[in-house]
């Protein structure tokens, strides 16, 4: 017999800051996704690795893994965002990630695509 998780009031729901963004940058691409914490699925994501992104960023000569590419990645991801109607997100930083260089641009970006950080 399965057990269904207890249901959590609004006023909880909305202290446990259910929407929460990650951050992942490899040598070659940046990657950013928004999870939804109570139930663990990933309400959007952006990546340079993307099929669209990639052949912009090959017929321009751009890289795809610097403090720009980040800054957008953030904006396109603040967008999607905005579509899904998810008005604000909590940082998730890793240990060794400081509030600097490609943590930055994709924060700063974010923010100036109109979604709250909390």
């Amino acid at each position: 017999m399965v057990i269904p998780p207890p249901v959590k009031s609004q006023r909880i729901t909305n202290f446990l800051k259910p929407y929460l963004l990650k951050m992942h940058f490899t040598n070659k691409y940046v990657n950013a996704q928004v999870v939804h914490a109570p139930t663990a699925t990933v309400a959007t994501a952006a990546s340079s690795q993307e099929k669209g992104l990639r052949e912009a960023w090959t017929k321009s000569q751009q890289s795809m893994r610097d403090v720009s590419a980040a800054a957008k990645i953030g904006k396109i991801l603040g967008e999607r965002l905005l579509v899904k109607d998810i008005p604000a997100v909590s940082v998730v930083y890793k240990k060794n990630q400081r509030y600097h260089g490609k943590v930055r641009a994709v924060i700063d970006s974010l923010r100036e695509a109109g979604v709250k950080l909390l």
